[in-house]
């Protein structure tokens, strides 16, 4: 099956073997990933920081990137996945590219949503409750397989659902998901929150932190790439010996 294949700006700039990572997977489950030439950005940082105009601007671009195909829009980001299939039709409303901005929502779809056959769209409800600090168990190496625990990102889980398709693929994987406490909630980073309130930012992410260090694993994963830099960047500052890796790269056949 040939999907359109859209990494991220994000991953694109920062951690390209992640995106590489992804179409490895897709390939594994029989895919045929196109990797979306000319896309830039969502357009999800100047929309969130309430600068439509200038989402708009970006945002069409890749749009129009995209093509009009009846294909689907594999996007290795819940935050960039929920921004093209909820907010693009808002954003693009009234615009010449608003036809265009609605069909490419409805084919847009997270990864792991699209690995595990579930629909893009969905609710925090999908999400397995947390169960305490799980087995934790003993922190073994993040490469051999051993426990992980997965962190969500506030857009993918409460406006995707990819909370349960996260843990579903790892499961499917061979890779058996431990909770933390408080997993549902923000990591801190928010964007050009952690720039315009760092001491709140910083709050958050030592919170998340502890709960991630209690489960006595090493490895966390997430679908967003956004969140695991900005647990990484802190994690380093506290000297805390946790490893962070999106999914795609826990789920990529090569490793």
């Amino acid at each position: 099956m040939v999907v359109r294949f859209f990494a991220s700006c994000l991953v694109e700039l920062l951690q390209p073997n992640v995106g590489a990572a992804a179409q490895r997977v897709l390939r594994a489950g029989g895919h045929d990933p196109q990797p979306v030439r000319g896309a830039t950005c969502c357009g999800q940082p100047a929309y969130n920081a309430g600068y439509a105009g200038e989402a708009r601007r970006v945002a069409r671009r890749t749009l129009r990137a995209l093509g009009d195909a009846d294909t689907a829009c594999v996007v290795a980001s819940g935050s960039c996945a929920t921004m093209m299939s909820h907010h693009w039709p808002e954003l693009f409303e009234g615009t010449a590219d608003a036809d265009a901005a609605r069909r490419a929502a409805a084919r847009t779809v997270e990864l792991t949503a699209f690995l595990t056959g579930t629909a893009a769209a969905g609710s925090a409800g999908d999400r397995p409750p947390a169960s305490g600090t799980g087995d934790g168990g003993s922190a073994q190496e993040p490469d051999g397989g051993g426990p992980v625990v997965v962190h969500d990102s506030c857009h993918a889980l409460r406006e995707l659902g990819a909370g349960a398709t996260v843990r579903r693929a790892l499961a499917d994987a061979g890779r058996t998901p431990t909770e933390a406490q408080g997993t549902e909630r923000c990591c801190g980073f928010g964007g050009s929150f952690s720039v315009k309130m760092p001491a709140v930012s910083v709050a958050m992410a030592d919170e998340k932190l502890d709960n991630l260090a209690a489960t006595g694993c090493m490895q966390i994963t997430s679908c967003d790439l956004s969140c695991l830099l900005h647990l990484q960047g802190r994690a380093r500052r506290r000297g805390l010996a946790l490893r962070f890796d999106h999914v795609a790269s826990l789920l990529d056949p090569g490793t």
